[in-house]
């Protein structure tokens, strides 16, 4: 009994190193599906969808997301007090959950 667990816990640790690449790739694939995500939901919140603009970065433990929308439009991706812009951020976060990861969202005034 004894032997066989220690056989499964060998094959785990090799099973995690090889895992370890794919979700640096699956991270990374998250990444595209967040800012598609974000990308929809800013355009449809704004009246010149055109100029919406979603770039993604890297952080230590976590994607970051910049969204920049037309200045005329930044009161209505912030909203009332933050709240649209809370509203997006738990959206991101609940989508980016399913992978185990985290998003940052930042909205960028130019």
């Amino acid at each position: 009994m004894v032997e066989q667990g220690s056989e499964t816990d060998t094959h785990r640790s090799e099973a995690d190193q090889t895992s370890g690449a794919v979700d640096l790739e699956a991270l990374r694939a998250q990444g595209a599906v967040l800012k598609e995500l974000l990308t929809f939901l800013a355009q449809n919140l704004v009246t010149n969808p055109g100029a919406v603009e979603v770039t993604q970065g890297e952080s230590n433990d976590s994607a970051v997301l910049e969204l920049h929308v037309d200045k005329q439009d930044l009161g209505r991706v912030i909203g009332k007090q933050g709240r649209t812009a809370k509203s997006l951020r738990t959206i991101l976060n609940a989508a980016a959950s399913r992978a185990n990861t985290k998003v940052v969202l930042e909205i960028v005034e130019d």
